[in-house]
C-alpha cells in the first residue's frame, strides 16, 4: 500500500513538474505581452507587470497590416481544412472499407514515404509549383490538402474505420446502398471524434505553418500571421513588446480551439483502433 502511494506521489510530481516546464513559456509570453520594453528582461523578473500596458495590443495591431495576415492566413487555414477533411475521409474508406487487388501493397508504400524528411521534397515541390505558375499564390499551400490530406490523416482515420464491424456495410449493402452512402451515411457519422481529431491536428498546422508561407509567398500583401510577427524584428533591434502582444493575438485562437475540441481530441484518441 505504501510502495502504491509512494508510486503515486512520484507520478504527480513528475507531471507536476513537466507542466510547470510547458506553462512558464506561456505565462512569460501573457505577461510580458503586457509589459513596458524595459521591464521584459529584468534580473529577477517581474512576473506581474506594472502597470499593465494593454495598448500593446492596439498598437501592434497598427503598426504591421495585422488585419491583412489575419484575413490570408484564414483563407489559407479554410481551404486546408476542407481539403483535408474531405480527401483524407475518402482515401481513409478507400483504404480500410472496399477491397481491390493491391490495396494494402499500395497503403505500405505510402506509408512508407512518411519516412521521407520534408527537406527531401522541398526544392522539387518548390520548382514544380514555380513551374505551373503559382509562385507567391496561395495555391502551392492549399491545393496538397486535395490530394489525399496528408498520410498521417489517412492512417488514423483507416485505423478507426477498420475498428467498425462489417457488418453494417453488409447491411446497407443489402438495402441497396451505393459506396458512398456508406461513407456518407453511416461511417462519417460513427467517426466524428476521429474526424474532428484530424480537424484539430490540421487546423493547428496550417495556422502556425511558417516554412510554407516563408518558401512560397514573396509579396507582403499576401503574408500570413506567422510571417507578419518577423516584422516586429529588425536587423539591429527588435520591438519585444508589440511582438509579445501579437504572437498572444496569434496563439490565442489555437489555445481556444484546442479547449473547445479537447474532449474530442481525447476521444478520438481512445478510440482509434490500431488493428490492420
Amino acid at each position: 500500500m505504501r510502495e502504491s502511494r509512494l508510486k503515486l506521489t512520484a507520478g504527480f510530481t513528475t507531471l507536476l513538474i513537466i507542466s510547470v516546464m510547458f506553462i512558464v513559456p506561456f505565462v512569460w509570453l501573457l505577461r510580458s505581452s503586457v509589459m513596458d520594453l524595459s521591464q521584459i528582461f529584468i534580473m529577477p523578473p517581474q512576473w506581474i507587470p506594472k502597470p499593465f500596458h494593454f495598448e500593446n495590443f492596439k498598437e501592434a495591431m497598427t503598426v504591421v497590416p495585422f488585419g491583412a495576415f489575419f484575413k490570408n492566413t484564414l483563407i489559407i487555414v479554410a481551404g486546408v481544412l476542407i481539403g483535408t477533411v474531405v480527401s483524407s475521409t475518402i482515401a481513409a474508406f478507400g483504404f480500410s472499407r472496399i477491397k481491390w487487388k493491391g490495396r494494402d501493397m499500395v497503403f505500405a508504400i505510402l506509408m512508407s514515404a512518411m519516412m521521407l524528411p520534408g527537406a527531401v521534397t522541398l526544392i522539387p515541390s518548390f520548382l514544380g509549383w514555380k513551374e505551373l505558375g503559382f509562385y507567391d499564390t496561395f495555391y502551392p499551400l492549399i491545393l496538397p490538402s486535395y490530394f489525399g490530406g496528408g498520410m498521417f490523416n489517412i492512417f488514423l482515420l483507416r485505423q478507426f474505420y477498420m475498428s467498425i464491424p462489417q457488418d453494417f456495410d453488409e447491411a446497407a449493402v443489402v438495402d441497396g446502398a451505393t459506396y458512398f452512402q456508406i461513407y456518407w451515411r453511416i461511417l462519417l457519422p460513427l467517426s466524428r471524434s476521429a474526424v474532428i481529431v484530424v480537424a484539430l491536428f490540421t487546423f493547428l498546422g496550417s495556422w502556425n505553418d511558417f516554412m510554407g508561407p516563408l518558401i512560397y509567398l514573396k509579396s507582403d500583401s499576401r503574408f500570413t500571421l506567422a510571417l507578419g510577427l518577423q516584422m516586429f524584428q529588425g536587423s539591429y533591434n527588435a520591438q519585444w513588446d508589440l511582438l509579445m502582444a501579437a504572437s498572444t493575438a496569434v496563439v490565442l485562437p489555437c489555445v481556444l480551439v484546442f479547449l473547445v475540441g479537447q474532449r474530442f481530441f481525447l476521444e478520438g484518441i481512445t478510440l482509434t483502433g490500431l488493428k490492420g
